[in-house]
């Protein structure tokens, strides 16, 4: 009796730490399949002194201002996935564009080596928690459509832009497909 009470209480403990290490994520009354994100891309510009373009701050604990063209070049309608990637050191976003987002992005990149794409990204609840996320440096032309960035975010907020981007990609294509 006693071996049985004992592999009780350890399939018990085994049980209680499987559930606790598994545990579910919950935010909420949100449902995933309601999440939303935008997700545009500016070229930077130089300062001209018009309305065309201004400075943004890239970074929050140590804001660098870089003066972007207001107007993007990519929106949200040309992603064609979303997801979080595990890289070296971290995480990053990487962003397959639809085949018009794909000309785009290689056109814009092949013409402004040298220049900054500045992120932005609206996403969370409601779209709040919007901010500049990066401003990587166009350094080749990018053939493939995958833009793919280290943000100024935390993983979740990162899954969260992810999802809410696929969320959009899905009704997107859907609303085209009708």
């Amino acid at each position: 009796m006693n071996i049985r009470g004992c592999r009780f209480n350890i399939y018990l403990v085994l049980a209680l730490a499987l559930a606790a290490a598994c545990g579910c994520k919950t935010s909420g009354n949100t449902n995933p399949k309601k999440l939303l994100s935008t997700f545009r891309l500016h070229l930077e510009a130089g300062r001209d002194g018009t309305k065309a373009n201004e400075p943004v701050p890239i970074y929050r604990e140590k804001p660098v201002m870089i003066n972007v063209q207001i107007d993007p070049f990519l929106v949200e309608k040309n992603v064609a996935e979303a997801r979080v990637i595990d890289v070296v050191g971290g995480f990053a976003l990487r962003i397959q564009y639809d085949h018009p987002g794909t000309g785009l992005l290689e056109g814009y990149t092949t013409a402004n080596i040298g220049r900054r794409i500045a992120v932005f990204s609206q996403f969370g609840h409601e779209l709040k928690d919007g901010r500049w996320l990066a401003a990587p440096i166009i350094t080749h032309r990018i053939r493939d459509g995958v833009f793919t960035f280290t943000p100024d975010a935390t993983r979740e907020e990162c899954d969260e832009i992810a999802l809410g981007l696929n969320n959009v990609s899905k009704k997107i294509h859907t609303w085209i497909d009708q």
